[in-house]
């Protein structure tokens, strides 16, 4: 039997960064390593500059698993550190010779890295799965304007009239220095027709753009609960602390719910990396949680190894984000433990959440709708078990693998690119 060799690159190492996007690649390369004619290796960036004493930027973790230091500008995702690329990544490359390269990032590890592939391994198929709209938008990616506002279409003249210490000329060649390397991806894979379709907009070719669903959580399942005698108001929110993920709408929220509602029900906030924000924003969150309701717990952060005993005292997983999002995992993780999800009306929340069916929709950015659909949702009689009876199913790393894998097998081979 051939195996398919595949080597997947990630921003990060699931060990040390816990973002969806890395969970999600990590979860790909061990699910094609339980498949009979796949083979995968793990490359994960890090930013642990002590790897570059062992005189390599790559260090070995487990086995077929290794850190690569690296760093790349924010505005166009270029290198900083292009020698590690060109010496050291393309030597694991032509040691390991896999058929597939299959980046699940660029961020970080530097743009450049497409190239050298493409270069070092003119046969190779070149694989990208993007999770989320930096190539698109300056503003973290997130297609939401610095005031707030959502972003419906980027432009120079847009782009730069919301971040203008760049200039419209300097947002167009961010564009085109992008999509010269985007031109050398064999096939990209979307998490969410959403994000697919805001690519296809803007700069790639819908025949080259495949929407998959990321692997979903595996490993002991929540166990069910009773309700509590005043019904299901327990609420979960499980996320990063970013001014993005609507934890302050969730709060404002909860504190417009009516007094006895309050009183009767319970929300567990559970997070970090505010510290990674402005100080606006720090204070702000800091603020809103020491004038919180007594019901309201500020949990820190959690080990994915908890979230079974986290949703298992949960009865709703409250997803508030005030972007466009793409394919949340703490979605899949709510409908792999049974729970619905009351996420905000847009993006790749709106498609994975059906209204009414497997969980409820409010309006982005609105306390007052969140409040009420909290309300409607703690004091409903019947609306949870209607909602919990129509979860789907969540893809498992093994079949999202075989998906993966039909995928890689249907993109031919071509001939280098210079």
């Amino acid at each position: 039997m051939t195996r398919t060799k595949v080597l997947i690159l990630a921003h990060g190492h699931p060990d040390f960064a816990k973002g969806g996007a890395e969970n999600a690649a990590y979860r790909l390369f061990r699910g094609l390593n339980a498949l009979p004619d796949a083979e995968a290796w793990f490359v994960g960036r890090s930013a642990n500059a002590g790897l570059l004493h062992t005189g390599t930027p790559l260090a070995a973790i487990r086995d077929r698993e290794y850190h690569l230091y690296a760093n790349a500008d924010h505005f166009d995702f270029s290198s900083l550190d292009p020698q590690n690329l060109w010496r050291d990544f393309a030597d694991l490359l032509r040691r390991l010779q896999p058929d597939v390269v299959h980046f699940h990032h660029y961020l970080h590890l530097g743009i450049e890295a497409v190239r050298v592939v493409r270069n070092t391994l003119p046969g190779a198929r070149i694989v990208m799965t993007l999770h989320e709209y930096l190539a698109i938008c300056f503003n973290m990616g997130q297609m939401v304007k610095t005031d707030g506002a959502l972003c419906y279409e980027a432009s120079p003249a847009a782009c730069h009239a919301c971040r203008s210490d760049r200039s419209p000329q300097d947002y167009q060649m961010r564009r085109m220095y992008v999509r010269s390397f985007f031109d050398l991806v064999d096939h990209f894979v979307a998490p969410s027709h959403f994000l697919r379709s805001r690519y296809v907009e803007s700069m790639v070719a819908p025949e080259r753009m495949t929407m998959m669903w990321d692997a979903g959580p595996e490993g002991p399942r929540a166990p069910s609960r009773a309700p509590d005698a005043g019904g299901r108001g327990r609420f979960v929110f499980m996320g990063q602390f970013t001014p993005f993920k609507g934890v302050e709408t969730l709060l404002q929220a909860y504190a417009m719910l009516p007094g006895d509602v309050q009183d009767a029900c319970r929300l567990e906030v559970y997070g970090t990396g505010a510290h990674h924000h402005p100080r606006e924003f720090q204070d702000r969150l800091a603020a809103a949680f020491k004038s919180a309701h007594p019901n309201v717990r500020n949990c820190g952060p959690y080990a994915p190894a908890q979230q079974a005993t986290i949703l298992g005292a949960a009865d709703w997983v409250v997803v508030p984000s005030t972007w466009w999002e793409n394919a949340p995992l703490v979605i899949q993780e709510a409908f792999y433990h049974r729970r619905p999800v009351i996420c905000s009306n847009i993006g790749g929340m709106a498609e994975k959440v059906r209204d009414g069916v497997d969980g409820m929709h409010f309006q982005a950015g609105s306390p007052a709708s969140l409040a009420d659909a909290m309300t409607a949702a703690a004091t409903t009689p019947g609306l949870w078990d209607k909602l919990a009876a129509g979860l789907p199913t969540t893809v498992g790393k093994e079949v999202a693998a075989q998906e993966h894998l039909a995928l890689y097998r249907r993109i031919a081979p071509r001939a280098g690119v210079s």
